[in-house]
């Protein structure tokens, strides 16, 4: 590991060599904002707004509204409207590329989910879930998707999901979603990196990227050619999580090792409860959301998994150039889904 670290200390040098390479469609760190809660149970929309800020200061690339992340779910319509108002007014402001989560099991309703983002100009694509509960042949699954792709006002990110979805794809199913007109991507969480992953990384379609949706699994994925993520945990240490992308992008392998790997444990720590109790937990107590409240069935984090975090972040805040990263070699612990 020492080896590993020799020389990492030019931050800006890294950025600027990423920054020099060709841009591709999709790239770079995206975060799937929380929705946060007042006092009294209502969204608040000052601290999303402020959210949406911050991580966009701190290097993202671009946002996610309505994501597993913001507890769509749970929301009412006139509240995921609000949501996406918000979101999409802060990326028209900032430049930024913003995603909306979007989708149903049945593709008509899935259709007139879609059809609603024509309302945001400013929507750059929409993140669709693999029909959940349904489970679909891997025909109908891209049967699905052919249909949404050619109604949908917006480009489409596949979310594949399998540990929530119970639909697994395999790299061909996943490649012929990428060769639809419309499909610029996938998220991809299939719960490790396995055959499926390799295959896909090592011969995409023209024009689809893959963005890493377990955030464990970032650094790895990165490295056999993820063009980015859609990372909950990048809420925290954005800056850092930008960083491990230009680090893999420019090629160096030397500072992203390290960094991937202390990365993977702070993500891990932050999805150790039902996700986002935990990174909720760890937002209200730095004092940027106004409750760490989450909506049922979901229950508040534990004191000890947000101390956890709190712990994990203290670490990475107190680097200098990743020096003190000795003995991250090993992800104990970090083999199961997210």
């Amino acid at each position: 590991m020492a080896q590993d670290i020799a020389g990492i200390t030019d931050i800006a040098g890294v950025a600027a060599a990423a920054a020099a390479l060709p841009t591709r469609p999709l790239q770079g760190i995206h975060v799937p904002l929380v929705t946060p809660f007042t006092r009294t149970g209502e969204v608040a929309a000052e601290a999303l707004e402020a959210l949406a800020h911050e991580v966009l200061d701190a290097g993202a690339t671009g946002i996610v509204a309505l994501g597993t992340t913001a507890e769509a779910a749970c929301l009412e319509e006139a509240e995921r409207d609000l949501v996406t108002t918000v979101c999409a007014r802060v990326c028209g402001e900032r430049g930024a590329p913003l995603t909306v989560g979007a989708g149903a099991s049945g593709t008509r309703a899935a259709e007139a989910s879609l059809a609603r983002l024509a309302r945001w100009p400013g929507v750059g694509a929409a993140l669709v879930t693999v029909p959940a509960f349904v489970r679909p042949a891997a025909a109908g699954v891209l049967a699905h998707f052919a249909r949404l792709a050619a109604a949908s006002p917006v480009p489409l990110i596949v979310y594949h999901v399998p540990y929530r979805t119970g639909q697994p794809l395999d790299a061909a199913a996943l490649r012929a979603l990428g060769s639809l007109p419309g499909v610029a991507g996938v998220k991809y969480a299939g719960g490790g990196i396995g055959e499926d992953a390799v295959a896909l990384l090592g011969d995409l379609p023209d024009g689809f990227e893959v963005l890493a949706g377990d955030d464990v699994y970032l650094s790895p994925l990165l490295a056999l050619g993820a063009a980015g993520g859609i990372l909950a945990s990048a809420h925290l240490a954005t800056g850092r999580f930008a960083e491990l992308a230009g680090a893999w992008r420019a090629g160096d392998v030397a500072r992203a090792r390290p960094l991937g790997h202390a990365l993977a444990r702070m993500s891990a720590a932050a999805f150790a409860e039902p996700n986002p109790a935990v990174l909720k937990g760890v937002l209200h107590a730095q004092g940027r959301i106004p409750t760490p409240d989450v909506r049922l069935p979901l229950l508040p984090a534990s004191e000890g998994a947000v101390k956890a975090v709190t712990t994990a972040l203290e670490g990475l805040d107190g680097l200098d150039g990743l020096d003190g990263l000795d003995g991250l070699d090993g992800l104990d612990g970090l083999d199961g889904p997210m």
